[in-house]
Order: structure tokens, then sequence, then C-alpha cells
């Protein structure tokens, strides 16, 4: 499945997986399982209770309503997961990688209705982002849950890039892409033997740069890192 890339407003770069056809068919069924589930015990326990026949009927309705509004409910409530989605780390989310809002996820739960399962293959099959007609009127799409993660994470990372934010080292303007990535892997906390490298990568860069500063080597090379990233969005 080919991976949807998405720039923010940031400049930032981000690939969310789109989920295939199968782990959407399979949290589809867990719902319906989950449907009939709660609408067997609500059968259950209107003839324990004995309900009398008029109020058996309303308490029927009544009980219908949950299951008529189960993708609106979840979605709404639940940051885009049905229980099926939940089970098969799926989400919905908005074609930017942004969260829905209720307008979006009451179009998906309008289509549905609509569309029923037969009708919600058929597009998903031949759509690029395996999305059914509810997700191409709502501008939305299902994700793998671990790749929703990583956009939180990829996002994270340059929250600090602010308008206001003055970069301190304009040299860093001459490293190379990868430059960046070796100090971005000799920041990364599981790097082996890590404070050992930083001290001889930032040695390096001082060098390299003709930089001179106090700063501790973790945040001397975090500085250079971020200052990379401001001059980098200004090029895209």
């Amino acid at each position: 499945m080919s991976d949807s890339s998405i720039v923010t407003g940031q400049y930032v770069c981000i690939r969310q997986t789109p989920a295939n056809v199968w782990d959407r068919t399979l949290a589809r069924f867990i719902d319906y399982v989950v449907m009939v589930v709660y609408l067997y015990a609500n059968t259950y326990l209107i003839t324990k209770l004995n309900i009398s026949s008029n109020w058996g009927v309303v308490f029927v309705i009544l009980s219908y309503v949950p299951v008529l509004a189960y993708d609106l409910l979840w979605e709404t409530f639940n940051s885009g997961r049905s229980l099926g989605k939940m089970v098969m780390n799926l989400r919905v989310v908005k074609a930017d990688g942004s969260m829905p809002g209720l307008g979006a996820f009451t179009m998906r739960w309008l289509f549905m209705l609509i569309e029923g399962t037969g009708l919600a293959l058929l597009p998903m099959l031949l759509s690029r982002r395996t999305q059914r007609f509810g997700d191409m009127a709502a501008g939305t799409m299902v994700i793998k849950e671990n790749a929703y993660r990583s956009i939180d994470v990829s996002l994270d990372e340059y929250s600090y890039l602010t308008p206001d934010y003055k970069p301190t080292y304009p040299q860093v303007i001459d490293l190379t892409t990868a430059q960046v990535e070796v100090i971005e892997h000799t920041l990364d906390p599981a790097t082996p033997m890590r404070d050992d490298r930083m001290a001889q990568l930032a040695q390096k860069v001082k060098q390299l740069l003709g930089i001179s500063s106090n700063k501790t080597d973790e945040r001397f090379l975090n500085t250079v890192l971020h200052d990379y990233r401001y001059y980098e969005q200004d090029d895209v």
C-alpha cells in the first residue's frame, strides 16, 4: 500500500499509510458482531423483564438508535476509532493528517447508511488511499494507528519552529543532508555510547563550521539541528 505524503503548515513532509481493504473489512466485521451482540442482549433483557408489548416496542426502537448511529458516536467521541478499528489499530483522520470534526464524521456516517458493505468495497479497491465514497465526500481516510503515532512524533519535532524563532548559527546552511542525518542519529536516545559520540561530533561540527560555543554537546547539536530545519523550510 502506497503512503500518502503530506506537507504541513510548517513545511514538514510526513507520511501516513492508508489501511488496506482487508484490515478495514475485518474492523467492520468486528463492529457488526458488537452490534448484533448488543441487540441480542437488549432483546434478552426485554424478555426477562417481561415488559408490556407497548413499552417493549418503545424499548426496542430506542435500543436501535445506538446501533444506527454506531459509527458516528464511536468515531466522534473516540478520536476516529470504533471498537473494530481499535482492535485492528486503525483510525479515521483528515487527508492532511489532522483529526476530523463532527461535520466530517457525520458525512461519513450518512454515506455509510447508503453504501452498506457492498457499495463501500468497490471504491476502496479502486482508490489509492482505500477510501470509500463517504471518505471522499468528508475528506477523510482510514490509516494504520502506528502511522498516526509517528505523525504526532514528527510534528512534535518541529513544534519549536514558531514565527518568532531566531536561528543561532547561520553557518548550518553549509551542512549537507547526510551530515544532518548523522547529527539526528547521534542525538537518538538509543544510540550506543551516546555521550562520547555527541562529544566527538560536537567538536567536529564546531571545527567544520567555525563555531565557538559554551553549550553542552547535546544542546549545541540540538541547536544546530533546529537552525538547519529553520533554513530548510525556507527552501521548500
